[in-house]
């Protein structure tokens, strides 16, 4: 079989591609061809339909751009994780250290020493039951994630010619339960944390705040007199390391607040925040930034504790409380999807669409409804119906 489709790359010529006799041992065949770096390469099989069918394969590939260079796809894959993390130039500091615990401690062990293209979907199957074993369900998809998306990379890098861990069965990640306050408890938990940090409290529950955005904010970003808070700065803890940076989504955005939160905000300036208006307002004595491990065992506790609410309670439950909050008056998904700087109105709707009054709510109470007149009705025709009988009776 001969192929001469005459495609060139660069001043290379495409169209040499054989099979033939082998010239050492005439019992089998021998494939040779040019690849797409203009190399000749060559394969040996047993059989002259093997070798026709491989032939007609990698011609294939070669013209429809799928082709995948041997050498590369022989790359360990430990190899190809240490340049594929050198080039994550997108990834904050956060995100680089989670990933590099897991290749080091997940993924590498299991499959470092393995050529790309030797990766096989069982194994990486047996792999993920083995970590769902021993880890939770989060850490368990984390590890995956982290591997599949280097196989994806190496996909589009030509490195392989499919992803063998796209789509294999995880286990199913718990969704830890939220938990919300109402105003009135809302305001006793912040009387009951330390004067330095009520107003965390109240921002958090009523502006909607993450955490690190929160211990970020800086007096020149208050805007008091226009009920304004600029998010454009968040802090993350990495390896005991604080760093600052942008937000989650590296946007920007502008959150109103109410008239108290004016004031509170106001008196937090005066009173607590750091000197200038580079100076942080959520701050420990030193004038250092808060630690979240620290804050929730010093402050947090021993607040929840004393305003009587659940042990469970975390900070980022008070920016679910501002969420719920803002639903009760009825606010629009996506005026609620800025304020709490969501990528998507489809994230805010997937973390708290079941707190929007439902067309199924309607439909209990519009049945409701159908059954109270019911009654009214039926009250209304045993009075008449008594009426009348008090009426027939005889009179003496």
């Amino acid at each position: 079989m001969n192929s001469g489709s005459g495609r060139t790359i660069g001043q290379v010529s495409q169209a040499y591609a054989l099979v033939r006799s082998h010239p050492v041992d005439p019992s089998k065949w021998q494939v040779r061809y040019i690849d797409l770096t203009g190399r000749e390469r060559s394969k040996t099989f047993r059989r002259r339909f093997d070798a026709d069918k491989f032939l007609i394969q990698i011609e294939a590939q070669k013209y429809q751009g799928t082709w995948v260079n041997p050498d590369q796809s022989a790359t360990r894959l430990e190899d190809w994780a240490q340049h594929w993390m050198a080039t994550r130039v997108n990834l904050k500091p956060k995100t680089v250290a989670s990933y590099q615990s897991l290749l080091g401690v997940h993924v590498l062990p299991r499959f470092g020493s393995a050529p790309l293209d030797r990766i096989q979907r069982i194994q990486i199957e047996a792999w993920v039951a083995d970590l769902a074993s021993k880890l939770s369900p989060s850490r368990t998809r984390q590890a995956h994630q982290v591997l599949n998306a280097l196989l994806d990379a190496a996909v589009r890098a030509r490195f392989l010619a499919a992803n063998p861990a796209h789509r294999v069965a995880l286990p199913r990640a718990k969704q830890r339960e939220q938990l919300f306050l109402t105003p009135e408890q809302v305001l006793q938990l912040s009387k009951a944390t330390p004067d330095p940090f009520r107003a965390l409290v109240l921002v958090m529950a009523y502006g909607g705040l993450r955490w690190g955005e929160a211990v970020a904010l800086r007096t020149k970003r208050i805007e008091v007199l226009r009920g304004e808070i600029r998010v454009a700065e968040a802090m993350a803890e990495i390896s005991g390391a604080l760093h600052f940076g942008p937000t989650k989504n590296y946007k920007a955005r502008t959150v109103r607040i109410p008239e108290f939160l004016r004031q509170v905000l106001k008196h937090q300036i005066v009173t607590f925040a750091n000197p200038g208006l580079d100076g942080l307002l959520f701050h420990v004595a030193n004038g250092a930034p808060l630690r979240h491990s620290n804050f929730s065992k010093t402050f947090l506790q021993p607040a929840v504790e004393a305003a009587g609410r659940p042990r469970e309670l975390r900070m980022h439950d008070l920016r679910h409380t501002a969420a719920a909050l803002m639903i009760s008056t009825g606010a629009h998904p996506e005026a609620i999807k800025r304020q709490l700087g969501h990528s998507s109105i489809k994230v805010t709707m997937d973390v708290y669409g079941h707190l929007f009054p439902s067309d199924a709510d309607k439909l209990a109470s519009a049945l409701d409804n159908l059954y109270r007149n019911s009654q009214t009705l039926k009250n209304k025709a045993l009075c008449l119906l008594r009426g009348r009988e008090s009426n027939s009776q005889p009179t003496d």
